[in-house]
């Protein structure tokens, strides 16, 4: 069994210096931690898998395929493989759980 503490993990993700860190991967999914600063720039691509978003802490925009929808804390969204999709208008620093399926690269 694997168990994790969310807040220790957005501690490790805040030590690496980088915007996501992933926690878990096995052949059929991955999760991580991901976070944006307000004010901040999103640049990431389309993915390869099927992601899911569980925004944590802070408030946004995100744009997927074109269609503009605010997130919150609480606010879930699924982003299909190939998609389109990105955070904007980041007016809360953002921390986010982020489920890919199958695992986070393994379709490129």
């Amino acid at each position: 069994m694997d168990a994790f503490e969310f807040s220790e993990l957005v501690k490790q993700q805040e030590q690496s210096g980088e915007r996501y860190l992933e926690f878990l991967s096995v052949p059929t999914m991955s999760l991580g931690v991901y976070s944006l600063p307000a004010g901040g720039v999103d640049t990431q691509q389309p993915h390869t898998e099927d992601e899911i978003y569980y925004i944590v802490s802070g408030r946004a925009l995100i744009s997927v395929d074109g269609e503009d929808t605010p997130v919150e804390p609480g606010s879930v969204v699924f982003v299909g493989a190939h998609v389109d999709h990105r955070f904007h208008t980041i007016t809360e620093d953002m921390t986010i759980l982020v489920v890919f399926a199958p695992a986070r690269g393994s379709q490129a």
